[in-house]
């Protein structure tokens, strides 16, 4: 049996990977960046291995979608926070500073 903590470890590993991959695909195929950002939200509520920070700015939290700033999400910066809106559903969300 693993322990648990080794498998939140491999979770966020995994959930780092998906985004890498997830980025990797935006231009070529959107739909699939979608797809690995909604595997790596269920491997995250599965393990109870919270999504790091600097990867929770890089999606949707109403329609799942991969953001890249310009393309699909734009930005607005708030002084200590960041407004990130959605262009694929309008849903926009706020964040602290330290946004790629």
């Amino acid at each position: 049996m693993v322990s648990k903590n080794l498998r939140k470890e491999i979770a966020l590993q995994r959930i780092y990977r998906l985004f890498e991959v997830a980025e990797q695909e935006f231009g070529e195929n959107p739909g699939r960046s979608k797809r690995y950002v909604e595997l790596a939200r269920r491997l995250s509520s599965r393990n109870k291995a919270p999504i790091p920070v600097e990867l929770k700015k890089r999606f949707c939290k109403k329609c799942g979608s991969f953001l890249v700033r310009g393309k699909n999400a734009g930005w607005r910066d708030l002084g200590e926070l960041v407004e990130i809106e959605c262009r694929e559903c309008g849903f926009s969300f706020k964040k602290g500073k330290g946004v790629k």
